[in-house]
């Protein structure tokens, strides 16, 4: 279990280390992706299968399918020659290497290690949802209006200007 702790936390370092310095931003967000698959399975790991399955579901899934919804929506490089280069297999070799890296160990671990019961309780989503929406409730709703506001704000900043022309005005140039 070690070694796989190891490896995990070896792609979530170098995977992080690639979003930060990666200029295309729909290759930071697939490693992006790849590192929080990583935190899933040190979660995993450590005992806590809910957590790494929402960690899966609502980073890995929805939030980052926002994210590249709202990369490609800005449409922020060149839009033809970029999206070719999307495309090609270059882009996506090393995401889906480190995603091979993860996937061959956390098969093994659950086959081998998944009947066994962990030492630290498990976490169950009723236990989640009191805790999320019982005390924390407005920090959740906060977290919420603030996801929201920097998804319009980053479309009213990366959003191209047109002229504005009347329908009456386009006869006139002439």
């Amino acid at each position: 279990m070690e070694l796989v702790f190891y490896i995990a936390s070896a792609v979530a370092v170098i995977s992080t280390i690639m979003v930060i310095t990666r200029l295309n931003a729909v290759h930071a967000l697939l490693y992006l992706i790849v590192s929080l698959l990583a935190v899933a399975v040190i979660f995993f790991i450590l005992g806590a299968p809910f957590i790494a399955a929402l960690e899966v579901i609502i980073y890995a899934g929805a939030i980052m399918v926002l994210f590249i919804f709202v990369v490609m929506m800005l449409n922020i490089a060149e839009a033809t020659d970029q999206e070719r280069s999307w495309l090609k297999p270059g882009g996506w070799v090393g995401p889906s290497v480190l995603v091979a890296i993860l996937f061959f160990p956390f098969i093994f671990n659950v086959a081998k290690f998944g009947n066994q019961q962990f030492s630290a309780g498990v976490i169950d989503p009723q236990q989640v949802g009191s805790t999320l929406f019982g005390p924390y409730l407005i920090g959740v709703e906060l977290s919420a209006m603030l996801l929201l506001a920097g998804i319009i704000g980053a479309y009213h900043l990366g959003r191209r200007k047109k002229k504005a022309r009347h329908r009456f005005m386009e006869g006139a140039e002439e």
